[in-house]
């Protein structure tokens, strides 16, 4: 495996355990405040983000390539509202996004096939994961201020049920 590519994917390994904890703290921030299912929702999105390291490694380990796990930054974001675990989110997403184009773009340049096949099923991740938080943020500014509305969108978070992505189903 190219230096690069495999220096990236090993980072990106990081990246997604660090997003775990991130969100798990906005599942905390929410829990704190009485949103029982926000904080469902982001306990399960934590979960996805630990399962997309794990797919990360077992590629590493597939290819004959050893992993270096790095040390994990603590979250450092503070919240004041509703609103801004929801606009951390999206920012987040988007910066996960870049990091896999990154990786994508150094696959290319290697003409690593493989990886860029593999990063595939990422890229179509990340759109999902944009468009969801996209969407509570929307949600949460048309309905948040509504204690009734707010009440049903929790209830519609608590209901969501964590699922094992296909990479990892398939293993």
């Amino acid at each position: 495996m190219d230096q690069k590519v495999y220096d990236l994917i090993n980072d990106q390994i990081n990246k997604e355990l660090y997003s775990a904890y991130l969100y798990l703290s906005f599942a905390d921030y929410y829990a704190e405040e009485g949103l029982d299912g926000y904080a469902n929702y982001y306990e399960i999105q934590a979960q996805e983000e630990r399962d997309h390291a794990l797919i990360f490694r077992n590629y590493l380990h597939e290819n004959g390539e050893r992993v270096k796990l790095l040390a994990i930054d603590q979250p450092d974001k503070v919240f004041s509202n509703f609103m801004e675990p929801l606009e951390a989110a999206l920012e987040h997403e988007k910066y996960v996004t870049a990091l896999i184009h990154a990786i994508y773009a150094a696959a290319e340049e290697a003409n690593d096939y493989r990886t860029k096949k593999f990063l595939g099923w990422f890229i179509d991740e990340q759109l999902e994961e944009e468009d969801n938080a996209d969407s509570m943020i929307t949600q949460m500014k048309l309905f948040g201020g509504d204690a009734r509305s707010l009440y049903e969108l929790d209830r519609e978070y608590a209901a969501r049920a964590y699922t094992v992505p296909s990479p990892l189903a398939t293993a």
